[in-house]
């Protein structure tokens, strides 16, 4: 089935030249024992660590990780908490510290609180990564960086200026408040507003809400955010959250707008039914491809995760690791990808 998507997201991209293209093992959840690494016959053994074992997008990212284990030949293991906790994390990171495992991909729900931990891996040769969420860059080798930040938070409030013809208060609806990504994306969409004041007179941030990536929070929050009049337009970035208010604002049949990051083949009918005109994304899969591979140039030495390193990232070609906004490292992964009612036909059976 991975080799299927990648194929249709090669044809996809070649037909959408207006759209900058981003560039086995069976996963088992935090409720069923791991393998132990001793009983395999595959060198590396990597784990992967999401948010939460419910969250689709986490699980998306995985088959991409999967595949890159599979074609360097070590063995990849799915392990997320039940709820969106540090605390849970670090848990599974213990589990995985006594398995002897050779490699660990991390997205963080609280980039300070794993850091002991984490570093605790290191110090017993475990290779450390992060993706999505960035971990602190003493508790790692290098970080995946799904797109530029910065490019991130202004396009998502131009988006939602554009949608409300810059006349209407925004609203955002959040993962937590320590996740690092979302909190640099906001910083983002802050500056794009504080430096074009005039542009933005009429469209302000109004309100910020925490979903916690957990659906029925997301669903609480933004109901919440809709008793505010002054609300014209939500902003989501997160795809939990996307999904939730999607489905508020269709069964309260309200005339708030949404955008985001989402996954297209979750929000397809949104957008087809106007109530998200356009969402933003990239390559999910190619994130966790991108990881693995990452991963096992650190495993077998070809690369230690210091700026200017270079390694072969299977299908997605040459990379050279550069530096991270906080003065750590990355591998950044591409741009971001829009989606909307002249696109979401072709997307919304990839990912």
């Amino acid at each position: 089935m991975r080799t299927s998507i990648r194929k249709i997201i090669s044809i996809s991209c070649a037909a959408m030249m207006c759209i900058a293209a981003l560039s086995g093992c069976v996963g088992n959840n935090s409720t069923e024992p791991s393998p132990e690494v001793e009983n395999t016959n595959i060198t590396n053994t990597y784990a992967f660590v999401g948010k939460d074992i419910q969250n689709p997008y986490m699980q998306t990212v995985y088959e991409g990780f999967e595949t890159a284990c599979r074609e360097t030949g070590a063995q990849a293991l799915y392990k997320s908490p039940e709820v969106t906790t540090p605390e849970k994390q670090i848990e599974i990171i213990e589990s995985l510290i006594e398995q002897k495992v050779s490699g660990i991909a991390v997205a963080a729900n609280d980039a300070d609180a794993l850091s002991p931990v984490l570093q605790k891996a290191m110090n017993d040769g475990i290779k450390i990564i992060s993706f999505d969420s960035a971990v602190n860059k003493d508790a790692r080798q290098t970080h995946i960086q799904q797109a530029d930040p910065e490019k991130i938070g202004r396009e998502l409030i131009r988006a939602a200026y554009e949608i409300v013809g810059g006349n209407g208060g925004i609203a955002i609806l959040t993962s937590t408040d320590q996740a690092t990504n979302q909190n640099l994306w906001l910083d983002y969409m802050n500056k794009e507003i504080s430096e074009n004041p005039e542009k933005y007179a009429n469209t302000p941030v109004v309100s910020v809400a925490y979903g916690d990536d957990d659906f029925t929070k997301s669903t609480t929050e933004t109901k919440g955010l809709l008793a505010n009049d002054d609300v014209k337009v939500i902003i989501a970035p997160t795809s939990v959250g996307m999904l939730a208010a999607a489905q508020v604002l269709e069964e309260e049949e309200s005339d708030v707008k949404l955008t985001g990051l989402g996954m297209p083949s979750q929000m397809a009918p949104y957008i087809e039914n106007g109530i998200s005109p356009m969402v933003f994304l990239w390559n999910i899969v190619d994130i966790g491809y991108l990881a693995g591979y990452t991963m096992d140039a650190l495993a077998d030495g070809t690369i230690t995760g210091a700026v200017g390193d270079s390694f072969n990232a299977g299908t997605l070609g040459g990379r050279t690791i550069s530096v991270d906004s906080d003065g750590g490292s990355e591998v950044m992964l591409g741009d971001l990808l829009k989606f909307d009612s002249t696109n979401i036909a072709q997307w919304k059976d990839v990912y």
